[in-house]
């Protein structure tokens, strides 16, 4: 088109007005399209919030050919294996959606988990996504082809046969929630109750007079272990390090506020605004040494010592590490169900687990009936289990052997048109990551568009790009509160920062508004 720069004329992110361009681009992909472009075959793994915004998006721009692999019977992702009592998001409803799909009815502050899964569902109808899902079928792994210059999927249906297809593009969706870990202690095995993780919560066994014990206390313990106690004769829990958990001060939205919402929509875009700005203010905490950290430690030990006077100690009330090194917690009910009799909180470090129950470090034996793990989940092993080969047969793991990087969360050189949702470093301690997966859909449609304008067969990320991006995210890393001592999910074993994004949010839409094309290596041009 004569009189543009089409490697310039493209917006921000999904969320929030266009940047001027975005038009241009979208005019200009469905006119190279209609005047016989070929429009690339996509195949997005996983269906759930992540693989389902790429789905709507792409059609949305006039990229129809897209796959969405979803190994289970159903949409939803984490929000569909995650069912434990309790269940619910820890960010405000109306932020944890899609901008470009409201839901003015939310039934409640925090949403549980039934009414998110029931929302992500509802997308399907909405978007009319049904012919672009295929349930029951894995994929196992992913070679890029060099002559063809397409990725070879292996996939593996529900009756475990065989197939294999090829697409233009790849989308990962897998997310980091996925794949539930269970530490490896001894004697596991043998134990003669019942075990299960809370992401596979076994709903057919009857806690009602048992003694439950519970290893790893973190977001999904803090929701279920009211629940359990409430029911269980009496609940051990193994605790690490005691939490940070801030007020969540749910509540129900009145019928009148919900028929508000729904009769004016700017209202609710208006609530939906503040929500976002009230938790991106939150991001001073996640510097390191900040003054509000330290203020917040000590309102934290002032409010809490005084319950070491009704048996609980200081280790198991009052964190030992700077607000914000872990994730924070919110709960109305923890502290109360502490307090409650027969919950017990053992903060000696678990040795071995016998027949008869967990024995800790300090050789006592603490019966139990039922072992419950919250230990969440394998969140550095990014895109396991499939096995990514890409240009030269470069397997991704020996890439990532010394820690998961990706430029802008997104792409890894070598690996072209393969593209991460939810990828290193875009986790966030402080706001909603739905608008993170907003920012990276809206990139790489943006960037699949400029391909089909410009007759590119791939787009593979630079080496300097990833390298330049990568020292900058790690260089802002190390003023960060993660940095600190404490363990967590958002570090490997090396303790290197894989998973969060060190800035506010609204840098990161900044830097994912428009493809700069230099960054970039466009093959079959």
């Amino acid at each position: 088109m004569p009189g543009t720069d089409y490697r310039r004329a493209v917006s921000g992110g999904v969320t929030g007005a266009p940047v001027a361009g975005r038009s241009d681009l979208d005019r200009a992909c469905r006119a190279a399209l209609a005047a016989g472009a070929t429009a690339p075959r996509v195949a997005v793994l996983g269906a759930g919030a992540g693989g389902l915004c790429a789905a709507i998006q792409l059609r949305t721009a006039g990229i129809d050919a897209v796959t969405v692999f979803e190994k289970s019977d159903g949409v939803g992702g984490t929000w569909r294996d995650n069912t434990y009592p309790g269940a619910a998001c820890d960010v405000p409803s109306h932020l944890y959606s899609f901008s470009f799909a409201s839901k003015p009815d939310w039934s409640r502050k925090y949403a549980p988990q039934p009414e998110i899964l029931g929302y992500l569902e509802s997308l399907v109808e909405r978007y009319d996504l049904h012919q672009a899902l295929r349930f029951g079928t894995e994929v196992t792994d992913a070679t890029w082809d060099e002559g063809a210059g397409r990725w070879v999927l292996g996939l593996r249906d529900a009756a475990g046969r065989r197939s294999r297809e090829e697409f233009d593009v790849v989308v990962s969706a897998l997310g980091q929630l996925n794949r539930p870990y269970v530490p490896d202690i001894p004697g596991l095995e043998d134990f003669a109750g019942t075990v299960f993780h809370s992401a596979r919560w076994n709903h057919d066994h009857d806690l009602r007079a048992e003694r439950v014990g519970v290893i790893g206390i973190g977001a999904s313990a803090i929701q279920f272990v009211p629940r359990v106690a409430e029911v269980a004769r009496s609940t051990v829990l193994f605790q690490r390090s005691a939490n940070y958990v801030a007020p969540r001060n749910d509540r129900v939205y009145p019928v009148w506020v919900r028929r508000v919402f729904t009769r004016f929509p700017w209202i609710q875009r208006m609530y939906r605004d503040s929500i976002y700005w009230r938790l991106e203010a939150r991001f001073t905490l996640m510097r390191r040494d900040s003054r509000l950290g330290r203020m917040l430690a000590a309102s934290f030990a002032k409010r809490l010592r005084p319950l070491t006077r009704r048996g609980l100690s200081e280790a198991a009330l009052i964190p030992d590490y700077p607000p914000g090194c872990k994730r924070i917690l919110i709960a109305d009910d923890w502290y109360p169900t502490l307090l409650r009799p027969g919950v017990d909180v053992v903060t000696e470090p678990v040795d071995r687990v016998t027949a008869r129950g967990v024995v800790t470090a300090d050789g006592v034996e603490h019966p139990l009936d039922t072992l419950i793990f919250g230990t969440g989940f394998r969140t550095t092993e990014f895109l396991s289990p499939v096995r990514f080969t890409g240009r030269g047969g470069v397997d991704l793991d020996e890439v990532w052997r010394d820690g998961a990087r990706a430029y802008l969360g997104l792409s890894v050189p070598g690996f072209p048109n393969l593209f991460m949702l939810y990828g290193p470093n875009t986790n966030l301690g402080h706001n909603s990551i739905l608008f993170m997966i907003e920012q990276q859909v809206g990139y790489l449609v943006q960037l699949l568009q400029q391909q089909v304008v410009l007759g590119a067969r791939a787009a593979d990320v630079r080496n300097a790009a990833a390298d330049r991006f990568d020292d900058e995210v790690q260089s802002a890393a190390a003023q960060t509160v993660w940095a600190e001592g404490c363990s967590s999910w958002y570090k490997d074993a090396s303790g290197r920062i894989t998973n969060n994004w060190t800035d506010h949010t609204t840098a990161y839409r900044r830097r994912l508004a428009r493809p700069d094309l230099a960054d970039w290596e466009l093959l079959g041009t």
